[in-house]
């Protein structure tokens, strides 16, 4: 009896054997993985339920068609590829298969779904790399843009915003951006889709401390006109759905982070996860930022007082005495003596020159360290300045207060302002040419508003907004921003010029209760 002979086997293009047509139909029933089988042409001929579930359309349906998977002759046979293919309900999926011959020129195909376990992988990746960019770099504005850029580099997210901003009634910083392009007015842009009455989604995020899922986000601020000053920018970034994730250090949320979908690319629970892990990195850094900036600004402070210390009990000592010695030496040549009328000049000048030098030393000794800022607060702190500037210039200069503001406490905060006044007035004295200036300090609504404005260059609007002393403005805006502030320079719309920095009233009674 001639026995039983199964399935003919031929080689395959490794030199192991090729299976057979109808070996690969037994297999096909049974894989719990996706198992097809292809064509000479790269069609289907045959696929068992977990491939058509897979691929997300019946067995049926796919018989004849195309195939995603590719062969390449320069890869050997059962090699793992991937494959990304959007399937049916606009999802993409990330598909891992290996191609074996078959004997008739055709192919088998095994592949299971990967993009879970990718997409984790990649969020690992750029988790790790964020948190080394958190650890190594000294900018934070460099800090964040390498996170929004990891964040981006992941295969779902096609662009990413990090803000920083203390109240929802308050304007925001942009901290770390990628995949907009060039952007620099978006906060000006966002300003005015607020002004037109655009509902801001982030800002749900930031009161309500949770994430904000928005589905075809995309298509919805494209269609409405609120949101034209930002339809060029948010157009340029092919995407659909949006998170916005709050960032939340110390228990308190200082900004969130914009996340932008790919079409088809739903944030599931674990693209959620990796976006909670992303904020809690940028927050670190936003913190680790600020505690930096308050022990540098603490120890700069330390230093003015030490030197001012120092200058007071030596250098002005000494240049006082010199006016003493010079003044006495002027006594005796009043006596009369030729050849001591040659000396009266020198001492003469010797002593304008002691009393010009004391003047300067005694000024700056109090820009060193402006004691009444200390000791009585921030308006005598700048009335005795004004004063002083008064006193030296004859410049005529008016200080107009309210009630409601901080008298004493928050040094720090109450510095800044001072010298974000006494800046103001310097640039007056040095490019404006002025023979008045108002000093205001009030409260406004919710703000601790400093103003200053004189009646000099700029008038009718002649003066480029911003041409007066770039460092010093540059210095002021920092200041301002550092306590979640805003700050507008430039020509007045009845001529001169105005400097104008608001402070939330909250920051300052803070800091002056922390």
């Amino acid at each position: 009896m001639q026995g039983h002979r199964g399935p003919r086997e031929a080689p395959s293009a490794s030199g192991g054997p090729a299976l057979t047509p109808e070996a690969l139909s037994a297999l096909v029933s049974v894989s719990a993985d996706g198992l097809a089988v292809l064509d000479a042409n790269g069609r289907f001929t045959a696929l068992n339920d977990a491939a058509a579930t897979l691929l997300g359309s019946a067995a049926a349906d796919l018989i004849g068609r195309p195939a995603p998977f590719e062969p390449d002759p320069g890869v050997p046979p059962g090699t793992p590829r991937t494959v990304r293919r959007l399937v049916p309900g606009g999802r993409f999926r990330d598909l891992e298969y290996r191609l074996t011959p078959l004997s008739d020129g055709g192919q088998a195909v095994w592949f299971s779904d990967r993009t879970d376990v990718l997409r984790q992988q990649e969020r690992l990746t750029a988790i790790a790399r964020a948190a080394a960019s958190v650890a190594g770099a000294f900018s934070l504005r460099a800090t964040l843009d390498a996170v929004a850029r990891e964040m981006v580099m992941t295969a779902n997210i096609v662009a990413v915003q990090i803000l920083s901003l203390d109240d929802p009634a308050a304007d925001l910083r942009i901290l770390g951006m990628a995949g907009f392009g060039p952007a620099a007015d978006f906060v000006e842009r966002l300003s005015a889709c607020r002004r037109l009455g655009a509902r801001v989604r982030f800002f749900d995020a930031f009161v309500g401390g949770r994430p904000v899922v928005e589905k075809h986000r995309k298509a919805s601020i494209m269609a409405d006109p609120r949101w034209e000053p930002l339809h060029e920018i948010m157009n340029r970034p092919d995407w659909d759905g949006f998170v916005a994730t709050p960032m939340v250090v110390r228990a308190r949320t200082v900004g969130v982070i914009n996340a932008y979908y790919r079409a088809g690319e739903d944030p599931g629970p674990g693209s959620l996860a990796f976006l909670q892990a992303m904020a809690d990195h940028a927050a670190v850094a936003i913190d680790t930022a600020s505690l930096l900036a308050r022990t540098r600004t603490r120890a700069q402070s330390d230093e003015r007082r030490r030197l001012a210390r120092d200058l007071h009990d030596s250098v002005v000592q000494q240049l006082f005495s010199m006016r003493m010695q010079a003044k006495a030496l002027r006594g005796r040549l009043d006596r009369p003596d030729a050849e001591l009328e040659r000396v009266r000049p020198i001492a003469e000048e010797l002593a304008e020159l002691s009393a010009s030098a004391l003047a300067d030393l005694r000024l700056l000794v109090f820009e060193l360290r402006p004691l009444d800022l200390a000791e009585h607060g921030l308006v005598a702190a700048v009335r005795a300045h004004v004063e002083s500037v008064r006193a030296r210039t004859g410049l005529v200069i008016d200080v107009v207060t309210t009630d409601g503001l901080p008298v004493t406490g928050g040094l720090d905060v109450q510095e800044d302002l001072y010298r974000i006044v006494s800046e103001a007035v310097h640039n007056v004295v040095k490019h404006a040419g002025a023979s008045t200036v108002e000093v205001g300090l009030r409260a406004e609504e919710d703000d601790l508003v400093v103003l200053v404005r004189d009646d000099g260059a700029g008038r009718g609007g002649g003066e480029p907004p911003g041409s007066r002393d770039q460092l010093g403005l540059v210095s002021m805006r920092e200041r301002t921003e550092r306590w979640g502030g805003r700050f507008a320079a430039g020509p007045g719309p009845h001529g001169g010029w105005t400097v104008r920095a608001a402070v939330p009233l909250r920051r300052v009674r803070a800091e002056a209760a922390g």
